[in-house]
């Protein structure tokens, strides 16, 4: 059988409002999305309506559609898993109890609000990343954040760990397709290729050194031809063009409106 690998770019080349909005209002609007959900405190059940709302309209005025950016955002998800614990480690009176052998578990409802609170929020970040990639590509990213006056070796940073990702799921691509070339298939239904577990984890762990060090030997490479052609650390850049009147509208009313979310969060 072959092996596929493909290293999915989330960007997708539509017609909408909301990809011909200007790359740096995207990304000002969607760091303060984040910056608003995360300052606002537990169980603010209004202002994450609020937001809600608004990720669902830029989803549909995207073009990229409910269910995909629901799909794509979920990914984040299991890492809030983390966060579980504060049910039953924060203070006040428990909800109810669940006995576990000789250990007692007591749900504390202000841990139930923190933690979904918490589940929220790091859900309507990731839709609201979700819709930013998928409506523009990362070349206008990196603009963007250069416009935004971001440090220029974290716009570089980012711009080769984006593209060396891509170097990395090549080479592992080759050494799966080597791996496949050199293994002998029995067959027969059922019957497995290789040793045990734990031969199996030790090649899986000398297969992924050989990754990192294939990689990191093109990547010597690629930076030695870069050098050869000029690079001195920064990619050459025209000015980026003023905002358009939609543009600093969209962006002053965007960022009314997030204040406005912060407030119902904090007073209401």
């Amino acid at each position: 059988m072959a092996v596929h690998v493909h290293f999915h770019d989330p960007y997708q080349p539509l017609e909408s409002p909301v990809h011909r909005r200007d790359p740096r209002v995207k990304l000002a609007l969607t760091l303060a999305f984040i910056v608003t959900a995360t300052a606002l405190p537990g169980g603010a059940w209004s202002a994450y309506g609020l937001l809600v709302l608004a990720v669902l309209g830029a989803a549909l005025l995207s073009g990229l559609g409910v269910r995909r950016v629901w799909r794509r955002s979920a990914l984040a998800l299991p890492f809030v898993l983390a966060a579980l614990p504060v049910v039953f480690t924060a203070p006040g009176p428990s909800a109810f109890q669940w006995q576990m052998g000789p250990w007692t578990l007591s749900v504390r409802a202000e841990g139930v609000v923190r933690f979904l609170s918490v589940l929220i929020k790091a859900w309507l970040s990731a839709q609201a990343a979700v819709v930013l990639v998928g409506t523009t590509s990362f070349p206008d990213l990196l603009a963007a954040m250069r416009g935004l006056g971001m440090p220029r070796i974290l716009v570089q940073t980012v711009g080769l760990m984006w593209r060396y990702l891509f170097l990395l799921a090549d080479e592992a691509v080759r050494m799966l397709r080597a791996r496949e070339a050199r293994s002998l298939d029995p067959g027969i239904p059922g019957r497995r290729v290789g040793g045990t577990l734990g031969w199996r984890a030790r090649v899986t762990g000398q297969m992924a050194g050989m990754v990192f060090l294939r990689a990191l030997e093109r990547g010597e490479r690629i930076y030695l031809a870069m050098v050869a052609r000029g690079y001195d650390g920064e990619i050459r850049a025209l000015p980026a063009p003023p905002l358009s009147a939609v543009d600093r509208g969209l962006l002053l009313g965007g960022l009314a409106f997030l204040g406005l979310v912060l407030l119902v969060g904090l007073f209401v």
